[in-house]
């Protein structure tokens, strides 16, 4: 196990700025996901750490080791990649075996390695398989399996999961959780699904354009967002951001019309925000201290629960978590309530509106 330090990493294409700036601590036994759009530059920080990047400015630490000019076998970490990366003509056995081999291990170590290896992802029924003959999961349990025999310091998921269905996508997400459970390795993951962030991560990093947006743990960035970005992309499905005003009352006024207070000091003049509302936070019409009028699209029944998309008469977009068993038509007009105490404020700006009174003032809930 290691800690990584990351002091003001650089990354440049040229004119081109991949990673700029960036100062990141990842605690030794945690489990950190980098999450983020296409091109945020979560792939290349971890090729980085890797060691199949050159890293342009600042300082990498692995363990307190400075690593910059280490190759990559000198760093302590196993790379796990999306395509699984598996030799079509060995065996499953000969694919976990091959970084033991390369490194003059002796036959009897190299099978013991193996076999504690397999026994912990359950594939020894596997071992004289070849690729071709596997499942995706079980390529993925393989590619898995040849990153545990070396005994890594920091293991490194690059979208390890982005070719499975959907189902088995959910498997090994809790296989590769309770993996980290068991050996207590140092995994850094990255991903674009946040739904695996949220369910994976210790700690997540948001990313966009090379720079990290907010870290936390799921919790933290779930309730209390920076700024619009981390609001919007953390949560499935998306939180409402509805156009209104602040005033200098500190009450907010919906372009739908909604009136409501947030606990927010007003400010010296009116001004222009956007209030964050979860779909999940929305309630039956009687409920709550604000409501809106939707006026139905599209109702997506999950069984369980079901999602309204819908619009306001501002013509602004909405959906809304419906947990009623009430018959829902498109067309028709339905009242959501909300509680004011779980919307977010934002300024135009797109960073976030917080209460800034001492905490004695605030009344209790």
């Amino acid at each position: 196990m290691a800690r990584v330090e990351l002091h003001d990493i650089d990354k440049s294409y040229g004119s081109f700025r991949a990673i700029e700036g960036l100062n990141l601590s990842i605690d030794d036994g945690s489990f950190t996901v980098f999450v983020g759009p296409s091109g945020c530059g979560k792939s290349t920080l971890l090729r980085m750490i890797a060691g199949l990047e050159k890293i342009t400015a600042g300082n990498l630490k692995i363990d307190g080791q400075r690593m910059n000019d280490a190759d990559p076998i000198e760093r302590g970490v196993a790379m796990v990649f999306q395509n699984y990366a598996l030799y079509p003509h060995m065996t499953v056995e000969q694919n976990i075996g091959f970084s033991l081999r390369m490194a003059g291990m002796g036959k009897a170590d190299i099978d013991r390695s193996v076999a504690a290896a397999a026994a912990t992802l359950q594939i020894e029924a596997l071992l004289k398989r070849k690729p071709a003959q596997l499942s995706g999961g079980q390529r993925q349990r393989v590619a898995i399996g040849r990153a545990i025999v070396r005994n890594p310091a920091v293991f490194l998921f690059d979208e390890p999961l982005s070719n499975l269905d959907a189902e088995l996508r959910v498997s090994m997400r809790v296989e590769i959780a309770k993996l980290h459970r068991r050996i207590g390795a140092t995994m850094i993951y990255v991903t674009h699904d946040q739904t695996e962030a949220m369910t994976l991560a210790d700690k997540i990093v948001v990313m966009r354009a090379g720079k990290i947006e907010q870290a936390g743990t799921p919790d933290a960035l779930y309730a209390d967002p920076d700024n619009f970005f981390v609001a919007g992309f953390i949560g499935s499905p998306r939180m409402n951001f509805l156009d209104g005003t602040l005033g200098a009352d500190g009450v907010i006024k919906l372009d739908c019309g909604t009136v409501f207070t947030a606990g927010i000091v007003g400010q010296a003049k009116e001004m222009p925000v956007k209030v964050g509302i979860r779909p999940e936070h929305f309630s039956g019409q009687d409920e709550g201290d604000g409501a809106i009028d939707v006026k139905v699209e599209v109702v997506e029944n999950l069984g369980g629960t079901r999602f309204i998309y819908g619009t306001l008469n501002s013509g602004q977009s909405v959906i809304v978590e419906d947990r009623s068993e009430r018959a829902l038509r498109p067309g028709e007009t339905v009242s959501a309530g909300f509680p004011s105490r779980k919307t977010l404020l934002f300024s135009v700006d797109g960073m976030r509106i917080r209460d800034t009174r001492p905490a004695n003032s605030i009344p209790a809930e």
